[in-house]
């Protein structure tokens, strides 16, 4: 079948649209640029999709190639036969191919091999054919006698036949795909304690759930339990039900090899084949779990990413801490440096009162807005001193709790040394938590992604799938925004639709070289960033400084005269644009019929109804339409909390069983799905995304073991 085809089958998607955007992939473009500016193309696909779309694509391009090679294989072994031919083309999983190869790949010495050295394949089928007028097993084994061949009696002949036909139905595809049937809908994952000692897989000391229902954090959490040794685990199958499917495949009752070739194939099912199932069932499952975790930590990574930037204010980021004390940096509004300190208020009364008088001072001295707590140890000690200190103040600056995930994993990495030589690590991750609350996305992308800590058993996903997941959901995200040519860092320039590294660092490069960006074609001179490279990021990249407005809004330069002629028709002009005053634009462009505005124009409606949205608020960030940061100016206790207690929170992490929720207490309150909606839901994500901010009641507290149990049915 056609590949494209089946894509557009598979994803419900038009294939004329799915044949463009394979042929714009094909052709080097982006996924970010694709979905910004080829819309006609693709029918307005938004990037989650394109990139589903093109994960598809190359699983099914790597499995033609696996086909093309399986093929060329049996081939060459001269093996290939019609019927055979036509199974493997018609396979549309790589189990399935494998499953067809598996009689054909070359194998490690096994027990039939050995057999089938000592001349007993031919008695083997005899056997297995079971003719109605066949020897009996005993009969025809004695013609295969051979000392000089290792067959010294009827009964290691007999063995012999029993292990080659063992291994044969082990590798029928058939057999192998109706027991994965089987397996799918009956089996059971089964877990049992491996030791006495509590822990936190104690719930599956002694479980079992279908293979079929059992959820991927449990499958995640069992895996993990049976790897540091607390579990034991294994997959339970009816075996009468699986070998009478087995034997009746294979048996044909009246034979008199009928009993010998029945427990060959029980001993098939149980040396060869459940063990070879069971482990890929456990495959299957882990790799389900661990698709639908990365689709969670994607799915929570976007919105933190995206959250509203608290800009243009000094801001101090406060790094909390017992032994090494709390680490202070205040920023600018642009995130420069202006002062460093390291206070130690949970030393004693008296150190706590040195460190409010320390930080009131550099309040006062930098005129600092906002204050960015991180949340890790001594979070909750920090924010009672800050709250105490800024009711001492009395001059309405606030401060917000920061997730501060990752910040010490920035802070040692070479890119933070490069960016701040003369500070001690500890006080990297201060300016790091400030400058989180002032743009989270330009400071989250100076982290890897799956330190960012908004997923569940991250460092058991596949390395290289989580990050190239993740690493999409920062291109979508940072291109979504647009950035900065003149203020951007290189680790957020090389996030750029068509950046790398090094035409990152050459733009960097040239900026300190050359002075500022003035305009947008100034971008072609960068070296090493060619035609190409040019198209697929020019329209991410903003340049305030330059004369023409439309260089500092994501209308790409191959729209630039679009624009203009929508502005003509409309009666604007591009001074217009910089005075305000497009109010009526998009009515007027209604009024004028899209169609016919578009064709004069010589685009198509999509790239015409983005271009109006810039217009109308040129340089316009897309995070100022989400819900504000909430800060705060006094600190809520947990032992303040009483059941029935409605507040406001910040939903920090989203999980398939619930979502944590900043409420304020330092410590998360846990929203079971089950509390999440009057309606059914499969998965919390059907209604909660990172930085939603929620209204909640309080279900319970237990602040022996720190929970707080939450619901949003109000």
């Amino acid at each position: 079948m056609n590949i494209n085809l089946q894509i557009a089958e598979e994803l419900n998607l038009n294939p004329s649209y799915v044949e463009n955007v394979v042929q714009l992939i094909d052709e080097g473009n982006t996924i970010p640029f694709i979905a910004r500016y080829r819309k006609e193309m693709h029918g307005s696909m938004d990037d989650t999709t394109l990139r589903t779309l093109n994960e598809r694509l190359e699983y099914l391009r790597n499995l033609d190639e696996r086909r093309h090679t399986i093929l060329n294989a049996i081939t060459e072994q001269g093996k290939l036969t019609d019927e055979l031919a036509a199974a493997i083309e018609e396979a549309k999983t790589l189990a399935a191919l494998e499953d067809l190869y598996r009689p054909y790949k070359q194998k490690r010495r096994t027990r039939a091999t050995a057999a089938k050295e000592k001349g007993l394949e031919p008695l083997a089928s005899l056997l297995f054919e079971q003719v109605p007028d066949c020897p009996a097993p005993e009969a025809a084994a004695s013609a295969y006698i051979n000392e000089e061949k290792g067959v010294a009696s009827v009964e290691e002949a007999l063995q012999g036949a029993s292990d080659i036909i063992a291994e044969m139905l082990s590798d029928d595809a058939d057999i192998r795909s109706s027991l994965r049937d089987f397996i799918n809908a009956s089996a059971s994952l089964r877990s049992l304690a491996a030791t006495e000692e509590d822990s936190v897989y104690s719930q599956y000391y002694d479980f079992s759930e279908k293979v079929s229902k059992i959820p991927g954090h449990r499958v995640l959490a069992i895996n993990r339990g049976e790897k540091e040794g607390f579990l034991k685990v294994s997959v339970e199958l009816d075996r009468d039900a699986a070998l009478q499917r087995l034997r009746r495949r294979v048996i044909r009752p009246g034979s008199a090899s009928m009993q010998f070739v029945r427990n060959a194939a029980d001993d098939a099912y149980d040396r060869l084949i459940f063990p070879s199932m069971e482990r890929e069932c456990r495959s299957s499952l882990t790799a389900m779990a661990c698709d639908g975790a990365i689709k969670m930590f994607a799915q929570n990574l976007k919105p933190l990413l995206m959250q509203p930037p608290v800009k243009g204010k000094v801001t101090m980021g406060l790094d909390p801490g017992y032994k090494n004390g709390c680490k202070v940096a205040v920023v600018d509004g642009t995130g420069k440096v202006l002062d460093t300190a390291v206070v130690y208020p949970t030393f004693s009364e008296a150190k706590k009162e040195e460190a409010i008088s320390k930080l009131t001072a550099l309040i006062k001295k930098h005129h600092v807005a906002h204050l960015a707590i991180g949340n890790g140890t001594a979070s909750r000690e920090t924010e009672q001193m800050a709250a105490e200190m800024l009711r001492r103040i009395g001059g309405g600056q606030a401060y917000a709790i920061v997730n501060e995930a990752g910040a010490s994993v920035y802070s040692a990495s070479p890119l933070a040394a490069e960016e701040f030589p003369d500070y001690d690590v500890n006080l990297r991750s201060a300016v790091s938590i400030a400058r989180r609350l002032q743009d989270p996305l330009a400071e989250l992308v100076k982290i890897e992604p799956m330190a960012i800590g908004v997923g569940q058993y991250q460092h058991d996903m596949p390395e290289k799938q989580l990050a190239e997941t993740l690493d999409g959901v920062v291109e979508d995200c940072v291109n979504a925004v647009g950035v900065d040519i003149n203020t951007a860092s290189m680790s957020l320039l090389q996030r750029v639709s068509g950046l790398t590294k090094a035409t990152a660092s050459n733009i960097v490069k040239y900026r300190e070289e050359n002075g500022i960006f003035t305009d947008r074609s100034q971008i072609k001179k960068v070296p090493k960033l060619g035609p190409k490279a040019f198209e697929q990021c020019a329209g991410f990249l903003r340049v305030p400084e330059s004369a023409q407005i439309l260089d500092n809004t994501a209308v790409h330069p191959e729209s630039y005269k679009a624009a203009s002629m929508l502005l003509n028709l409309c009666g604007y002009s591009l001074d217009d644009v910089k005075k305000g005053g497009l109010k009526d634009l998009r009515t007027k462009f209604e009024a004028a019929g899209p169609q016919a505005v578009a064709e004069k124009c010589g685009t198509g409606v999509p790239t015409l109804a983005d271009i109006i949205s810039e217009l109308l608020k040129p340089g316009r960030d897309p995070r100022e339409d989400l819900p504000p940061v909430v800060l705060r100016q006094d600190v809520l206790e947990m032992k303040d909390l009483r059941e029935g207690m409605e507040l406001t929170g910040t939903v920090r992490n989203v999980i398939d069983f619930g979502a944590f929720v900043d409420i304020g207490v330092h410590q998360d309150g846990l929203v079971h799905i089950s509390q999440i909606s009057s309606k059914y839901i499969r998965h919390p994500s059907e209604v909660l995304r990172v930085g939603d901010i929620v209204k909640v009641k309080v279900l319970g507290v237990d602040e022996k073991k720190g929970r707080i149990s939450l619901t949003m049915k109000l």
